[in-house]
């Protein structure tokens, strides 16, 4: 092999492992913080332990300074030999301890580095997520204006609009109805609301209600507090909560017009169909796609 060959081998080895360490730095800072932290208890620890002890021999030494009677030892020799004993034994504490406040130093410069490194990748990945979700918000507004909202709720939601068929008509909708039904998937915001959510009864009609219900309280917590978070909606409707759902929800700004000012449970905008079976009973369950904002935590 040659040596060039061998040289780019180990540099990019090299460099890989240091990709790794920067990494994972914030781990290793704030597990070196941590480590750090006890160090500088048992350290003061021990250093308190030998504190008596010193002090114990300043303390003699001064009482022999005071204590001292000599025709030719002057009140200014006597400050001065003070000074002197005073001096070591801040010398001497300053040894005791010096190790433990240089640890502790360090452990807090060791958690600092890594709140500060996590909050700078914090800050990327909402910029990031920010231009995502205007490009997004960018396309559908051109698909609206192109194709209409038929087109982008069938776009977004893989949904295909048709006339009600022979079971629709069995189930209550009435002939010629126009219906949407799911070819694709919803979002990754869509959560089911049937027998296994605490929330949930028997009675079609209480569900209905209850999500009706929650749906104008929401709503009307937009408007009060000017945002909503998308877990806020969950814990109202007993929804386990999400880690996506801590950073996207809904704002109130009537002069944003890409905003919808309202929150909507999407339970008919995603699959007319079992939205409407779910109203008339027909259903048990319903799975419900939150209109969220987007990412509102840089925006409230």
């Amino acid at each position: 092999m040659k040596l060039t060959a061998v040289k780019t081998l180990v540099t990019s080895k090299f460099g890989r492992q240091v990709l790794q360490v920067r990494k994972h730095s914030p781990v290793l800072l704030f597990g070196a913080g941590i480590v750090g932290v006890v160090a500088t208890a048992v350290l003061a620890s021990r250093a308190t332990l030998k504190l008596d002890e010193t002090l114990e021999e300043t303390q003699y030494d001064l009482d022999r300074i005071r204590d001292a009677d000599h025709p030719h030892y002057s009140d200014t020799d006597r400050q001065r030999d003070m000074a002197v004993v005073y001096a070591k034994a801040a010398g001497k504490v300053t040894r005791l301890y010096g190790p433990s406040v240089l640890v502790g130093m360090a452990s807090i410069a060791a958690l600092t580095g890594s709140h500060v490194i996590l909050t700078r990748r914090n800050t990327a990945i909402m910029a990031a997520y920010a231009v995502l979700d205007r490009g997004w918000r960018e396309y559908r507004a051109r698909v609206v204006n192109e194709l209409g909202v038929d087109k982008d709720l069938e776009f977004r939601h893989g949904t295909t609009l048709c006339l009600a068929d022979e079971v629709d008509v069995e189930n209550g909708i009435a002939p010629g109805t126009i219906v949407g039904k799911m070819a694709g998937t919803a979002s990754a915001y869509a959560r089911f609301f049937d027998e296994f959510s605490p929330n949930w009864e028997k009675a079609p009609g209480y569900n209905t209600m209850f999500l009706s219900c929650q749906q104008n309280f929401a709503n009307d917590l937009l408007r009060s507090r000017g945002h909503v978070f998308l877990n806020d909606v969950y814990d109202m409707l007993g929804i386990p909560r999400s880690k996506e759902g801590a950073v996207v929800g809904w704002i109130y700004d009537l002069k944003n017009e890409e905003i919808d000012n309202r929150i909507d449970f999407g339970i008919f905008d995603v699959n007319m169909h079992e939205g409407m079976r779910f109203v008339l009973g027909h259903n048990d369950a319903v799975l419900l796609d939150f209109n969220v904002d987007g990412l509102i935590w840089d925006k409230i």
